[in-house]
């Protein structure tokens, strides 16, 4: 056991998120919520905010998320990797907590099952090695699959944003705007579309994932009776009691 874990009268209390992930998950939070309100309000002209304030706002949220997500996520990754085990730690932990793999489909399965009622016990997702004195793997399955299709909705955005943003913007003398209009301009004729009438269309339809996803994201955790500590955890404190029918706590070494 680690010095995260300490013992107390409702359990055993662990550090589930470390102030590196809780600053993570509340700018990447924050820069998802202003950049979807504030980009249908560019997009729908809404008049509960000028087109002026409501673009600043939008500008300033892109950096915060992308710095969120591209150095404050993989600095998470890699520090708490390195702390498990060096570089084969960093490539272990990476593959536990965010590739789906065959251990996060039977969880999966068994999710189905006990909803349909085939299946008594609700698997649980939560994986804690009392050896090492780390997680193994502490997302939902489903928030696995989500996950990835997120990143690469970021990125795709993000490009699409910055055609939206400029159409000539360039940087260090390089086009960059105008490369990913062609880009986007060799697939647009096939919807019968202009390249930048198509890039706004993704654009969109990217927002709309990202509403649908936060969405998912909450209810997920919206259908648990205790759903408090995660709250608590993920924004306050950090921690987490060992206990209870999604945590499961082994002692050996796991591959």
């Amino acid at each position: 056991m680690t010095e995260n874990a300490k013992k107390e009268k409702t359990g055993t209390v662990i550090e589930r998120y470390s102030w590196i992930e809780r600053w993570t998950h509340t700018f990447h939070a924050l820069a998802m919520l202003l950049l979807i309100f504030t980009g249908l309000a560019i997009y729908f002209r809404w008049e509960i905010m000028t087109f002026h304030s409501a673009r600043v706002i939008h500008m300033i949220m892109v950096p915060v998320l992308i710095l969120t997500n591209w150095f404050l996520v993989p600095y998470g990754i890699i520090s708490h990797g390195y702390a498990e085990g060096g570089i084969k730690g960093i490539i272990m932990h990476f593959k536990n907590s965010y590739i789906f793999g065959k251990d996060d489909y039977l969880r999966l399965k068994g999710m189905i099952l006990n909803f349909f009622g085939k299946q008594t016990d609700y698997p649980k997702f939560t994986v804690y090695n009392t050896k090492t004195g780390h997680y193994v793997t502490k997302l939902h399955p489903i928030f696995k699959i989500i996950i990835v299709l997120e990143g690469m909705c970021i990125f795709l955005i993000f490009v699409t944003g910055i055609v939206l943003y400029k159409v000539d913007w360039g940087l260090l003398g390089l086009p960059i705007a105008v490369w990913i209009t062609q880009i986007f301009g060799w697939i647009s004729p096939l919807f019968n579309m202009s390249d930048l009438a198509f890039i706004r269309l993704i654009h969109l339809a990217l927002t709309y994932f990202f509403i649908a996803e936060l969405v998912v994201h909450v209810l997920i955790l919206e259908f648990d009776p205790k759903v408090i500590r995660y709250w608590k955890s993920i924004f306050y404190d950090g921690k987490e009691e060992v206990s209870g029918p999604v945590i499961q706590t082994i002692s050996e070494e796991h591959h």
